[in-house]
């Protein structure tokens, strides 16, 4: 058994919240990721922005108020510069981030980065290269992002109604896909619907702080019910995998800022087809023409769309692909690899 440190200075969460309301990918994979650790029988101990003391699913939760130990076998520094400095003397260090590296190029984190040397861990290639050579690192590894458990036991089914869902966050080209829609989808589908699970609460007081920019979009949506569009708001995990197994297919263009996208990995874990545009790293989360379509231009998108809404034998066979082939990879699986990375195994 190890000792594990993990830190996060971002939104207000604790080992409970993912079970009791939505949250963001990052936050969530903290959580999952701290979890599984503890699973796996170390002694995690995470010191975040939670309101109180907590021990949940064999994690210790301590405000980060409150100090961090001086020592740990491996300490994890999630995002934030300010944390690369803690648990001096660790005796290994990652720094997880979950955002393109650009931002690491800034002299707050060089210095620290030069000065501690962690290991910077990336969640797939794509967002690997956006961090150049020249930079700053005790290392770079790659680890995927888990899947979580619930979305990883969908039994095959038969083709549903033409129902596509939408799980990200609005700001993430939410108004492109509305105009392919109302355009070039809905036109050819009559009875098709688009089911919108996405809100400003899932990113707690960040998103508040774009309540401005969300709200339009999501009062558009809205807006549109005549055109088969629902707005259903951000949902815990466990209706989410109620819903998905409901539908037909996710729809999402993808975004320069994405660097895994565990909506996409979600919905193929239940077996529902992806349709994406090829921007950052879309084509990762797919196997192309086996589990989803990778497309270009909102023409090719919108035509790709109506295939797995309308021919049943099409999206009989991503479906069954997805089961078989993008449900392999869970947090255990993750977690085993920052053991590696970490030399605790």
């Amino acid at each position: 058994m190890a000792s594990i440190v993990m830190t996060d200075d971002g939104i207000v969460f604790d080992g409970s919240t993912l079970d009791e309301r939505p949250l963001g990918g990052a936050e969530t994979s903290f959580i999952e990721m701290a979890n599984a650790l503890a699973a796996r029988g170390h002694d995690v101990q995470v010191c975040n922005r939670c309101e109180a003391p907590m021990t949940y699913k064999g994690v210790r939760w301590t405000p980060l108020a409150q100090g961090t130990p001086d020592e740990a076998d491996l300490y994890i520094a999630n995002r934030g510069d300010k944390l690369l400095r803690l648990v001096p003397g660790a005796r290994q260090m990652i720094f997880w981030i979950h955002n393109p590296a650009g931002y690491l190029l800034k002299w707050r984190y060089q210095w620290k980065l030069a000065l501690r040397r962690p290991v910077i861990v990336f969640s797939g290639a794509s967002h690997a290269d956006t961090y150049p050579g020249w930079a700053f690192a005790g290392g770079r590894d790659i680890v995927l992002y888990g899947v979580t458990d619930l979305f990883r036991h969908a039994t095959p089914r038969t083709p549903p109604p033409p129902r596509a869902v939408f799980t990200s966050n609005p700001l993430r080209s939410l108004d492109w896909l509305l105009d392919v829609w109302v355009e070039r989808i809905r036109p050819r589908v009559a009875n098709a619907e688009l089911h919108i699970f996405a809100g400003i609460a899932t990113y707690g007081a960040a998103g508040q702080a774009k309540a401005g920019r969300m709200g339009p979009v999501l009062e558009r949506a809205q807006a549109l019910a005549d055109q088969g569009v629902v707005l259903r708001g951000p949902v815990p995990k466990a209706q989410l995998v109620e819903e998905l197994a409901a539908a037909r297919a996710l729809l999402y263009r993808g975004d320069i800022g994405e660097t895994f996208c565990s909506a996409v990995a979600e919905a193929q874990a239940m077996g529902v087809p992806a349709v994406l545009e090829d921007i950052a790293c879309m084509r990762e989360r797919v196997i192309q023409g086996e589990t989803g379509t990778v497309v270009k231009g909102a023409e090719a998108f919108a035509a790709a769309s109506i295939r797995v809404l309308t021919d049943d034998a099409h999206w009989s066979d991503l479906h069954r692909a997805c089961l078989e082939k993008q449900r392999s990879w869970g947090w255990d699986e993750a977690a085993a690899e920052f053991e590696r990375i970490a030399g605790l195994r």
